[in-house]
């Protein structure tokens, strides 16, 4: 796909993707919706990509979804089409056409299997921030600004974040910025833990590719995959058994595998290692088991 929205480069392994509308402070389309899926999807499956950087061109991240249609903007019958109705009369909540556009770059983010770090350089509102919850690490410029702006729209949080945010920052900062729906700057997302790290503007992506090197140069590909999905999917799970089943499996298999001898045999002679085993090529078997209706 020949990108119009996203520029998607690839350099030491390291994918930069960048929400590329400038002159619209990079306002999310839906043109700008099916590029950042499929740049993910592209990504997974690039054995030459070892980590995401997902950041914005020009003085903003993403100023929301693109208001463009005025007052029409959030009516999806209005720009979809009429969605289905049922015999009785009422929506079809089934319909495709009513399906979130920010919840599915999220989801999609959510399945990535290289980790994904969000270099937040400028403002960063409505689905502008809702998409940086599925990504692992965000690192703010002084610059940036946030804001789940929901209830000043006479909306509702989108993007899956209802999900997302009380998981990361917690459900009382969670509800305090998302009834306000005010705007607040980057060292209030730094102490609210939306964010881990702060830096100058002149600092935001070196700092995002030094932690982004640190994981391609140091760690297995695979083991990064499965650790990611580990984590983001214990977050539902109900008791630590779950945990423990699949934590037993994956040790299991990768104790077995070649980059875990690797990694020992490195330690012991005291070198770096140098781990050969490929994502998704070399996942094992039980990956993924969440699709599975229970446990072997």
């Amino acid at each position: 796909m020949a990108y119009e929205t996203i520029k998607y480069e690839v350099v030491d392994q390291i994918l930069t993707l960048t929400l590329n509308r400038p002159e619209k402070l990079n306002a999310c389309t839906a043109t700008m919706e099916r590029e950042v899926v499929d740049a993910f999807d592209r990504a997974d499956s690039d054995n030459d990509v070892r980590a995401v950087i997902v950041t914005g061109a020009g003085q903003a991240f993403c100023a929301g979804a693109d208001l463009s249609f005025g007052a029409d903007t959030f009516d999806r019958d209005a720009r979809r089409g009429p969605v289905k109705r049922l015999l009785n009369g009422t929506v079809d909540y089934s319909d495709p056409k009513v399906s979130d556009g920010g919840g599915k770059i999220a989801m999609r983010i959510f399945k990535c299997l290289k980790p994904v770090i969000a270099a937040v350089n400028g403002p960063a509102v409505g689905m502008g921030v809702t998409m940086q919850l599925a990504m692992d690490i965000r690192i703010a410029s002084e610059a940036a600004r946030f804001g789940f702006v929901f209830s000043q729209r006479g909306l509702v949080p989108e993007g899956a974040s209802s999900w997302f945010l009380p998981r990361v920052v917690g459900i009382a900062q969670a509800l305090e910025w998302s009834y306000s729906g005010r705007v607040f700057p980057a060292q209030e997302a730094l102490a609210g833990r939306l964010v881990s790290k702060v830096v100058p503007p002149d600092q935001l992506l070196p700092t995002a590719r030094a932690l982004a090197n640190e994981i391609v140069e140091k760690t297995s590909a695979v083991s990064i995959a499965l650790i990611r999905q580990m984590m983001w999917r214990m977050l539902g799970a109900d008791e630590p058994i779950e945990a423990h089943k699949i934590e037993s499996r994956g040790m299991y298999a990768r104790g077995r595998s070649a980059d875990a001898k690797e990694g020992v045999i490195a330690f012991l002679e005291k070198r770096p290692a140098v781990f050969k085993d490929k994502v998704p090529a070399d996942m094992p078997d039980f990956f993924p088991w969440w699709t599975e209706r229970e446990y072997k």
